[in-house]
């Protein structure tokens, strides 16, 4: 890894802080956001939307995060909350607290100086597709220099869209730290657009785009020492199954079990607590809801095959905020 916020992501340690949803001096045919995301305000910490500054606090804690990306739309409002946010979350968890922006505007040097003071580590900048290869002697070139003369770590991210040897060259002048290479991917939010461009899904994968692992962009750009190929697999690896799974050890009750995607399984039943102690199943393995008891799922089976619990369920969900349900598998 060549970036501490990469290193955190890989073991699923980053939050994923989206703050604005409006994009208004760009319209790239890749912009993956979905419909839930693209032109909204509402502000969302993984897959939590935020009504509160408490509630960003709560996610971060609820997965043990060990630092936090933030992206979104790039409009000027956006800066104050944006720097609000860095602000909250220093001084919650701490210096350690690694955060780095991803942004596809410059921005100036009073917003690299105001991003500095609220405690921005990174800053990652994704210029315009039509500019590559021309970006030296404009303020994408500026930019690098001016982020790190206010204290940041100023380095790109792209998609793997074509190889640019442009993006080294920066990196050999010194201008910028490094470069991240996305998997160029496919979304429900631009499918469309991307097919109009000519672009289609690989065999036998549900995002990666055919050619974005090409020879040129892995051979002329990825073998650079400041230079990381992060393919579909890995993110979905790293940035989802192992953030999930930290969620689940930090949320994990006695009796439930975390699989290797990082959901929590448990059985659900309709008896009474007064019934689980005639069988003498142990308060650790159980929790009293509202209308129904979860236990867990293998002393379930085991109780209404022995025809002592009439039927039951097992539940699989994820850990996030909303524990959605992944599948149910009747007992009986």
């Amino acid at each position: 890894m060549i970036s501490k916020g990469c290193e955190q992501c890989a073991v699923g340690g980053k939050m994923v802080l989206f703050v604005y949803g409006y994009c208004d001096q760009r319209d790239c045919f890749y912009c993956p956001l979905g419909e839930n995301r693209k032109n909204v305000t509402q502000t969302y910490a993984n897959e939590r939307p935020i009504e509160n500054d408490e509630e960003i606090i709560e996610e971060a804690k609820r997965m043990d995060a060990l630092g936090s990306s933030i992206t979104g739309g790039e409009p000027q409002e956006a800066m104050e909350k944006t720097c609000r946010y860095i602000e909250l979350l220093k001084d919650e968890f701490g210096e350690d607290h690694h955060i780095h922006l991803y942004t596809g505007i410059t921005g100036g040097r009073e917003n690299m100086r105001r991003l500095a003071e609220a405690g921005l580590d990174e800053i990652r900048f994704h210029p315009p597709l039509e500019l590559w290869g021309d970006m030296h002697g404009t303020e994408w070139e500026e930019i690098l220099y001016i982020a790190r003369e206010e204290g940041l770590t100023p380095a790109f991210e792209i998609p793997g869209i074509r190889a640019e040897p442009e993006f080294l060259e920066f990196l050999d002048e010194g201008a910028a730290d490094f470069c991240n290479i996305n998997e160029f991917e496919m979304s429900d939010g631009n499918y469309r657009r991307m097919q109009e461009e000519g672009f289609e899904l690989q065999e036998d994968h549900m995002s990666a785009v055919e050619g974005s692992k090409d020879d040129a962009i892995l051979e002329d750009m990825a073998s650079h020492e400041k230079v990381y190929f992060c393919t579909s697999v890995f993110k979905d690896a790293a940035q989802h199954r192992s953030r999930l799974k930290r969620m689940a050890r930090n949320i994990q009750r006695e009796f439930d079990e975390i699989t290797d995607d990082g959901t929590i399984v448990y059985g659900k039943t309709w008896v009474t607590e007064q019934r689980l102690d005639e069988l003498g199943v142990p308060e650790e393995f159980y929790t009293v809801k509202s209308d129904h008891v979860e236990l867990a799922w293998w002393l379930l089976e085991e109780m209404v095959e022995d025809g002592d619990v009439e039927d039951g369920e097992i539940v699989e969900q994820y850990p996030t905020y909303d524990g959605t349900v992944v599948e149910r598998t009747p007992l009986a």
